[in-house]
């Protein structure tokens, strides 16, 4: 099935090709053709206004021109009706008996309903959670998790092959301040006198999963690490961390592809050879001091970064930036810029058609620099698409709960699924759009009712489970079903329920999963008063109705079924 606004379009389009060919509207380029909801409900399905849009090229009135292309248009068995309305609307209805007899093409189409053919012989990349191994994950990096599933999902029904990928950062000052954190532990399970940071010290780790893992090594090691220093403790924090940050995201059904190490880019030399490559394209200077600081001022970041010598900066100003970048420092160490460039030539030399990166509030600017970095290099940058996630506040009894990696003063991925469920907490954290702030209430989050938009909608594909469950207790099937017996309210949920395949290709654009969360909420919203409206299982009802109202749930289930996958949801028989 294809979206139903791209069907209306094609018509429009053989229509105006049609006039054009009959001498009923002069030769012109026809333009992308627009189809949308009218305003108001009792004005059809779908309207055309590009009438108005046609007025100038064809020097004719639009109300004629909608005529013209209304008088042209091919029969198809979808359209219903078509009216001409002033000053150029051209407005459409679906058929009924189309509509009807849509229920078993959902069902045909099954978990494949409304695969598009977007992305058809393309690859995208969706790199998303990133995060260093420092500590559990916590709710502000799980958003950035669920949207970049999400996104990986509905790429694939737009009919990408699609890789899902984690960029596994093992190297830097935090992963050194981890070990040392963990030697410091490791020492305390023993029972030897050490002295613990205080809760200020921003070096320190405090959160007790640290001491979780300084009593295990202790019982695997004893004390044979006492005069080592940081490095195997780094080691074992890392592994011990990654291992446990990959069984949290299975947890709410994620799992990457790809785990890719920071340290390849260097072991391959390709941070090098990119840092050669911008020197040689003429974007790269040594000095002390930045050529173009822009709104650089005292303490800025990047003139801090240059160190106290000459360091390598990149040119980036020449290429739109307010300010020249640092991409080695005074000591000879890369700044996060100059891997992060390397990175990118990486992903798109692996031959990836688009490339989704999934970053929070703090990289605003930063993926600009990178575009700007693969620009220099002679690449595309518009194939890198950036999803800026916005913070996420914890809500509890009406209070924010502050969180902090560090301290170890938050709630993880793992207390909140253990509070709530996997399927609140991906449905919470996509329902909005990834560049708003979210408040997670986490009181609204346990409510087992129809206020939790989660319980609403998952509940819609209960009750038609529990119709199915009913009707086989009774040795009643649907199969044969007489689908033209259905009445007005089942085709208002098949109408909205067709709205599925514009949902996808919008989200596919325009890598907006949110928009299928609030589709959901939507669909719920039209089922269940239907639900208690149409009966099929009363003993009053007539039995070739009976089964066609059987056929009609059975493609409602599908509906929501597709939706909660798309959404990484689990589609639950009882609740």
């Amino acid at each position: 099935m294809k979206p139903l606004p791209n069907e209306h379009a094609q018509l429009v389009r053989q229509a105006l090709q049609n006039a054009q060919t009959a001498g009923d509207l002069p030769a012109f380029e026809i333009p992308a053709i627009e189809i949308r909801p009218p305003k108001k409900a009792e004005q059809g399905d779908y309207a055309c206004a590009m009438a108005m849009q046609l007025a100038k090229p064809t020097g004719m009135n639009p109300f004629e021109i909608a005529e013209k292309i209304a008088k042209h248009l091919p029969k198809s068995d979808f359209v219903g009706g078509i009216e001409v309305v002033k000053p150029g609307f051209i407005n459409f209805r679906l058929s009924e008996d189309w509509l009807k007899a849509q229920a078993e093409q959902i069902i045909a189409e099954d978990e494949k309903l409304f695969t598009l053919d977007i992305g058809t012989g393309k690859r995208a990349q969706v790199e998303f959670v990133s995060a260093n191994p420092t500590g559990p994950l916590h709710v502000g990096r799980s958003r950035g998790a669920i949207v970049g599933d999400s996104i990986a999902r509905i790429l694939e029904a737009a009919g990408y092959t699609v890789e899902r990928e984690y960029y596994f950062n093992n190297a830097g000052v935090q992963m050194t301040n981890l070990g040392n954190s963990l030697r410091v532990r490791y020492l305390e399970a023993l029972g030897l006198p050490v002295e613990i940071p205080a809760e200020n010290d921003t070096t320190f780790y405090q959160g007790d999963y640290l001491k979780t893992f300084a009593q295990e090594l202790a019982a695997e090691q004893g004390n044979k690490l006492v005069e080592a220093d940081w490095r195997p403790f780094k080691e074992y924090a890392e592994r011990k961390m990654f291992e446990q940050i990959r069984a949290t995201l299975k947890r709410v059904n994620i799992v990457h592809d790809v785990y890719f190490n920071e340290n390849s880019l260097y072991d391959d030399g390709l941070v090098e050879k990119t840092l050669q490559r911008l020197d040689q394209n003429g974007y790269v200077y040594r000095a002390e001091r930045s050529e173009n600081p822009g709104d650089a001022k005292a303490g800025d970041h990047d003139e801090e970064n240059a160190g106290k010598g000459k360091a390598a900066w990149f040119r980036s100003t020449s290429l739109g930036d307010s300010k020249d970048r640092v991409l080695v420092k005074s000591d000879g160490n890369p700044t996060y810029t100059l891997p992060d460039i390397a990175y990118h030539v990486n992903k798109i030399e692996r031959g990836f058609d688009l490339l989704v990166n999934i970053l929070g509030a703090d990289h605003g600017a930063q993926y600009k620099v990178v575009q700007q970095g693969v620009k220099a290099l002679g690449y595309d940058p518009s194939i890198i698409n950036v999803i800026i996630i916005q913070l996420v506040k914890m809500i509890r009894d009406g209070q924010e709960v502050k969180m902090s990696t560090r301290r170890g003063d938050y709630d993880t991925l793992d207390d909140l699924i253990d509070q709530t469920s996997p399927d609140v907490v991906r449905y919470i954290l996509l329902a909005r759009s990834p560049d708003s702030h979210l408040n997670f209430d986490l009181d609204l989050a346990i409510k087992q009712s129809n206020e939790n938009p989660v319980y609403y909608i998952q509940n819609a594909y209960v009750r038609c489970a529990g119709i199915f469950r009913e009707a086989a207790a009774r040795g009643l099937s649907d199969e044969g079903a007489d689908v033209s017996l259905l009445g007005a309210a089942e085709t208002r949920f098949i109408r909205k329920a067709l709205e599925l395949g514009e949902i996808i290709e919008l989200s596919a654009r325009g890598l907006e999963p949110h928009k299928i969360a609030f589709y959901a909420h939507e669909l719920a919203a039209t089922f269940h008063p239907i639900y208690d409206e149409v009966r099929a299982l009363h003993s009053d009802i007539p039995a070739d109705v009976a089964k066609a109202r059987l056929r009609f749930y059975r493609a409602a289930q599908v509906v929501f079924k597709r939706v909660l996958t798309l959404m990484g949801m689990s589609a639950p028989e009882r609740m």
